[in-house]
């Protein structure tokens, strides 16, 4: 077994642990869970659609259920997708400037299966909490609704990467908020689009907000140290 095997099985197995012993100490407090729990009542499959940097808790929280999430082809991607296969989830691999056919194709087929889907629409790289064409393109090819959420904790640690990433320290209250379902019409021209667009960002700002209202008392701003040039599109 070579180096980079070996690394990436520590990483896969260190990862999953990390997140099994934290997750163990989290309390979830959940707002608007009535949009998930009604999709799921009346077997709707919907992409589900939260903010790059809010995304580690709810790995957690939905652990096992076999949601197939976009994880980006960009050198981080392989330990990322590793890790979530240990929590119970399915990766397509793909963004929107690499690979980004190949992810979209499988989860087109995911899709025809009927799964759940999962997109971080500002990753890998930002704009944070800006999002991009990808999740409204994947909602029309697939007729799924769009599940805007998001997630903030007490207690955080904030990586020094361009969204800040959210790490909840141990034993604290995760807030999380689900808002409701939004449908994308398969024909739409590019003004209806980019309205749908806003309309979805400004859906999960506001939610962001909200749960950092409640978790800290205040919103919190994630502007990163620099934007890349190259942006992608994917965990």
């Amino acid at each position: 077994m070579n180096r980079e095997a070996l690394k990436l099985g520590a990483v896969e197995y260190a990862g999953s642990a990390f997140l099994s012993l934290l997750g163990a100490t989290l309390r979830f407090r959940m707002e608007g869970a009535q949009h998930l729990t009604s999709l799921r009542d009346e077997a709707q499959p919907f992409i589900f659609c939260i903010w790059h940097s809010r995304l580690l808790p709810m790995v957690h929280a939905h652990r096992g259920e076999g949601i197939v999430a976009l994880v980006s082809e960009h050198r981080d991607g392989e330990y990322i997708a590793r890790v979530m296969h240990r929590r119970g989830f399915q990766t397509a691999r793909g963004s929107s400037t690499r690979g980004g056919d190949r992810g979209l194709r499988e989860l087109l087929r995911k899709a025809r299966e009927g799964r759940e889907l999962a997109i971080t629409p500002d990753g890998p790289r930002g704009p944070a909490r800006q999002l991009k064409l990808g999740a409204l393109t994947l909602a029309r090819l697939t007729g799924l609704p769009i599940l805007p959420l998001s997630a903030s904790g007490a207690r955080v640690w904030r990586a020094g990467s361009w969204d800040r990433f959210m790490v909840p320290l141990p034993f604290t209250t995760v807030h999380v908020a689900y808002g409701p379902p939004v449908e994308i019409p398969r024909r739409v021209d590019d003004d209806e689009l980019e309205s749908l667009r806003v309309q979805v960002e400004a859906t999960m700002n506001r939610l962001t907000d909200e749960v950092d209202l409640r978790a800290a008392g205040r919103p919190e701003t994630e502007a990163g140290p620099s934007q890349p040039p190259d942006l992608e599109e994917g965990t």
